[in-house]
């Protein structure tokens, strides 16, 4: 019998051909063998392609973040965050590289459409927030490893979330984007079906992740807690709910600055929430330290949403690695369009303020969210 092309031929015994009347139950489970064989074979050959280009997009979301933090007079300062940035954004890139992997055929194409928007590089912002919110609480030189061992699977899920609100977000139905991170994406190159799942798939899994990759070693009650949270900030007092009013405001010009807030505290502000303050749960903290946890994230992700407003009408679309100018061509409701550039401007130096001021009780230990507020007002895509 002729094999599929480069799998060679499947031999049957005793001379018998699978056409005649007497082809045998032994024979049948071998040509299914080889076939499952060539399938396989044809499977896992991208595979190292598929590992070559997650180190690259790793390489470069490291270097950019850094380089970038480098390479601003604005952000130097006492704490070497560029320093702090480096190792862990690695320790975050192989993480979700090892987070979301097809395990047979079928799901080659989901999990391929997954992994590219997952790992086509970006700040990993998100992550690093949580795992710095458990490092805060925990404190000591071992921090950084406690935080890995416990808090990376929350990291990992709100990136997962993060993502995919962006592949929705770019769909024709929402942004209608071509480009994100200097890429096409999701629905440009799977098509929208396909796109539309993948982002669906990523938020499931972000649950699943979370329950089965945090050790045990950490209290049910901590993770469930965590859990809860996530949920609702992804629901419609969350990104969810966010993101509908943001379409509803849109050419309303009407709009207030508190809809504006009410939008960007739970389209924006909700995940960086998570972040911090599930980072902190995990590590055991108090509620007055959660409650502190919670207006830094809430102030520095308003800070994030008005930053991104400063920078649609400052930077080109390939500084930014998207479309640039997008806001006003939709006529969306901004900081910028409701307070203007600079009153935009102020408005960031305000809300990064009172975000640093609530971690005021934590001392040193709060120096690498801080720099993460700094970097988050100051950043140039």
């Amino acid at each position: 019998m002729r094999g599929s092309p480069g799998c060679g031929m499947v031999h049957l015994p005793n001379g018998t051909h699978p056409s005649r009347r007497h082809f045998r139950p032994l024979s049948a489970v071998l040509v299914l063998m080889g076939s499952l064989f060539c399938m396989q074979r044809a499977w896992l050959a991208p595979v190292g392609m598929r590992a070559r280009r997650s180190t690259d997009m790793a390489r470069r979301a490291v270097g950019t973040v850094v380089a970038e933090v480098r390479g601003s007079e604005t952000l130097q300062g006492q704490f070497d965050l560029a320093s702090y940035l480096g190792p862990r954004i690695k320790k975050v890139e192989q993480a979700l590289d090892a987070s979301v992997q097809s395990t047979t055929p079928y799901t080659k194409k989901i999990v391929d459409a997954m992994r590219y928007s997952l790992l086509a590089g970006g700040k990993r912002i998100r992550p690093i927030m949580c795992l710095a919110g458990y490092e805060m609480i925990v404190g000591g030189q071992d921090a950084g490893a406690a935080a890995e061992r416990d808090a990376m699977p929350l990291a990992v899920a709100i990136e997962m979330i993060h993502t995919m609100s962006l592949i929705h977000d770019d769909l024709p139905a929402l942004d209608n984007d071509d480009m994100r991170r200097g890429m096409p994406t999701s629905h440009k190159v799977y098509g929208e079906d396909v796109a539309v799942l993948a982002g669906d798939a990523l938020l499931s899994e972000s649950f699943t992740h979370v329950a089965k990759a945090t050790p045990r070693s950490v209290p049910a009650e901590r993770v469930l807690e965590v859990l809860r949270r996530l949920g609702e900030s992804v629901g419609p007092v969350g990104l969810a709910g966010g993101q509908v009013m943001d379409l509803e405001c849109e050419a309303k010009h009407t709009a207030t600055i508190d809809e504006l807030q009410w939008i960007h505290e739970h389209k924006t502000a909700a995940l960086l929430e998570i972040a911090v303050v599930g980072g902190a749960v995990l590590a055991g903290a108090t509620e007055d330290e959660i409650a502190a946890c919670a207006k830094y994230a809430r102030g520095v992700g308003l800070a994030f949403q008005v930053a991104d407003d400063i920078l649609d009408v400052t930077q080109s679309s390939e500084q930014l690695g998207k479309t640039a100018g997008k806001d006003e061509a939709t006529d969306k409701t901004t900081y910028v369009k409701l307070l203007g550039l600079e009153g935009a401007k102020a408005e960031a130096e305000r809300l990064k303020a009172e975000a640093v001021g609530a971690l005021a009780r934590f001392g040193a230990r709060a120096e690498p969210l801080i720099a993460v507020a700094e970097y988050i007002v100051k950043r140039t895509n």
